[in-house]
Parts: structure tokens; C-alpha cells; sequence
């Protein structure tokens, strides 16, 4: 029964501060913008029996994003169908109820999922700095056809990321038109995006320890598990993106993303430009790796030119410039950087919040060419 696990001496500390991370995500993360995963954060964190059954998972699989999307994964697959109708319906106390009998119903389940999936935020929408970002690398290499390499890919979603339609605020739009996956993004400043097409892909190639297969059920279940229930917009795109990912399906090699990346470059045709792109990936990287990632791309380039683009937390993209802005100031630097024989040009684009909605083309702010 639902208890005060603050005040019990028989839940231990450990238990305290996990009820404390359940009861944070409830009133900080969730609050305002999910009133389902608020109630069912804050019940589960109240519930001693569900913070025991949250407690038998690994230490590192315990957080509120992992075992919601566990639990939702659960409501997906109808194993848990209260807890589907109370998402369904919008119902936050009936969630709340149903996540905390469900939790104790199915333990095993909740942690087996929680034990090997990690969680997949905010997966979908990168197209909109992606896109422009993509095109103007293709246009500075004089490149005619591009082959497309995401490291950290998850399911390869962005590896679509030329057969999109995207709107901008001051009018613009790059893309697709007729596709069925359309993005939108806010311009910020007199500044527009170049209006260039990414030139034909001949290459889509994903790099992540643990890709998820989107043809697969389990791992496309799980893709959606990890959208918050009452979030209906974004689940509606991700659908999009699933069916057009799904129609041409990505090559993805699974393991040791900078073990992988040379094997990457071996599928891009000789004639075409390897594009390397990292949306938000680089921070599962140690700062180690991170350097190693830059000596992969420039051995890459011993043979012909490679682009990398990356949207990432300022001063967490190694090379890129900062613009002179503060880490974790809540935006993200939009980067370019070519390698060519001995010859590195980097560049910062542009910036961008929250992963894309948002974006302030620049002149480019050259940095010195630099050599690893």
C-alpha cells in the first residue's frame, strides 16, 4: 500500500533517495508538460512495495525515464491493459493506480525491459537543423552524392533525414513537400537557412551499441514506449518516421561505435562524400573517445574528403567553436567540420534549442584549420 518511504526506516537510504528522484521527475520534469507521467512519477515514489520492485533493478536502470518506459512498453503490448485504457483516457489517478499494480504485478517483466533497454528520448524531429547542415557540407566538398553515417543512431531515424518536409517561420522550407513526415522549426534572427537540396543519398548507415531495428516489432514498441502517453503530437510523428524508415531501411552495424565507424566508411561509394553526423550523441562518449572519434574521421580523410555535422551542448563537440557562448547554457552549437588530406576546416553554423524547434543560422564563424 502506498506509504511515506521519506519517513520509513525500513526502506533504507537508498530507498529514500530513489523516492526523492521519482518525486523530482513528478514535480520538475513532468509537471506542466504531463500530467500522466506526473501523477504516476509521484505515486510510484509514494508506493514502498513499488519502490522495493524498482529497487531490485541495476543501480543505473532505476531512473523514472527507464521504468515508465518500461511500464508503457507493458500497456503497448497488452499486458496491461488498465494501464493502457488510463493513458488512453487521460485518467492521471487511474494511471497512477494501474502503473503501481502493474509494477507489483510484473516486476520481472518492468526490470527484464528496464535491465536491457535504454531509453530513447526525444528521438524523432532532428531534421530541421540536420537538413541545412547536411546540404551545405555536400555544397562546400562539391559533393554530387552523399552517404549518410549517424552515430548513435538508436533506430536511424535521422538517416531519413533528405526525404522530410520542413517549414521555417520566416517561410522557408527545405524537403519534401508530400512527405509524410513534416517538421517545423522557429527562425531566430534575419538569417536564413541556405536554401540548398541535399544532394541524392547513395549510402544510409547507422553506428549504436544497441540499435533498434524499426521493421522489428519489439524494437519498434519500444521506440514508442519511450514517448510520454499523453503526448499525442509526438507519437503521431514518430509513427511517420517509423513507416518511412521502415519503406528503406538503414544498414546498422551494432557494437563499438568508433570500432564500427571504419566499416562505415567502407560502405560509402568511392564517388560519394561520407557524411558523419552526431545529433546529441557525443555526450555518451567519454571525452577520451571523443577525441578518438576526431582521429577516425581524419584517418578516414587520408583517402578522399569526409564531413561531419553535429548538433551538440555547447563545448561538447571536440574542434567546434562555442562562439564564445557557456556550457550547458541550454542551447546546442550546429557544426561543420571537412577533412581533406591534411587540411581540417571547421565551422560553427549555427545554434539551435531544444533539439531543433528552434534555430539561429550563422555566417559561419570560421576556426582555424587544425590538424589531430
Amino acid at each position: 500500500m502506498p506509504g511515506s518511504p521519506a519517513g520509513s526506516d525500513a526502506l533504507g537510504d537508498a530507498a529514500r533517495t530513489l523516492a526523492e528522484a521519482y518525486r523530482r521527475f513528478g514535480e520538475v520534469d513532468a509537471a506542466g508538460t504531463s500530467p500522466l507521467y506526473e501523477r504516476v512519477a509521484l505515486a510510484l515514489g509514494e508506493s514502498d512495495e513499488a519502490l522495493r520492485a524498482i529497487g531490485t533493478a541495476p543501480a543505473r536502470r532505476r531512473h523514472p525515464t527507464v521504468v515508465l518506459a518500461a511500464l508503457h512498453d507493458l500497456a503497448l503490448a497488452g499486458r496491461a491493459p488498465a494501464l493502457a485504457a488510463a493513458y488512453a483516457s487521460g485518467d492521471g489517478d487511474a494511471a497512477a493506480r494501474a502503473a503501481v499494480d502493474t509494477l507489483l504485478r510484473l516486476t520481472h517483466m518492468v526490470v527484464a525491459l528496464a535491465g536491457r533497454r535504454p531509453p530513447r528520448p526525444d528521438e524523432t524531429g532532428h531534421g530541421a537543423v540536420l537538413y541545412p547542415s547536411i546540404a551545405e557540407a555536400a555544397h562546400r566538398a562539391g559533393a554530387s552524392a552523399v552517404g549518410l553515417i549517424d552515430v548513435g543512431c538508436s533506430a536511424g531515424l535521422d538517416l531519413s533525414v533528405d526525404r522530410v518536409g520542413i517549414t521555417y517561420s520566416n517561410g522557408q522550407s527545405l524537403g519534401d513537400p508530400s512527405s509524410p513526415v513534416q517538421l517545423a522549426s522557429s527562425i531566430v534572427g534575419d538569417r536564413p537557412v541556405p536554401p540548398r537540396a541535399i544532394p541524392e543519398v547513395v549510402a544510409r548507415i547507422g553506428l549504436d551499441r544497441d540499435p533498434l531495428d524499426v521493421t522489428d516489432d519489439d524494437d519498434a514498441r519500444w521506440l514508442r514506449a519511450c514517448v510520454w502517453p499523453d503526448r499525442p503530437e509526438q507519437a503521431v510523428r514518430l509513427e511517420a518516421e517509423i513507416a518511412l524508415a521502415a519503406a528503406d531501411p538503414p544498414l546498422l552495424l551494432p557494437g563499438d561505435v568508433l570500432e564500427e565507424l571504419p566499416r562505415a566508411f567502407a560502405h560509402v561509394p568511392a564517388d560519394a562524400l561520407p557524411v558523419v553526423t552526431t545529433a546529441w550523441a557525443l555526450p555518451r562518449l567519454s571525452l577520451e573517445a571523443r577525441l578518438r572519434f576526431l582521429h577516425r574521421l581524419d584517418a578516414a580523410a587520408a583517402g578522399r574528403p569526409v564531413a561531419w555535422v553535429s548538433a551538440e551542448g555547447v563545448g561538447v563537440a571536440p574542434a567546434i567553436p562555442t562562439l564564445g557562448d557557456r556550457r550547458a547554457s541550454g542551447h546546442s552549437i550546429l557544426g561543420l567540420a571537412l577533412f581533406h588530406g591534411s587540411t581540417l576546416h571547421v565551422e560553427a553554423v549555427g545554434r539551435c534549442w531544444s533539439r531543433g524547434r528552434t534555430l539561429a543560422w550563422s555566417a559561419g564563424s570560421s576556426a582555424p584549420a587544425v590538424r589531430f
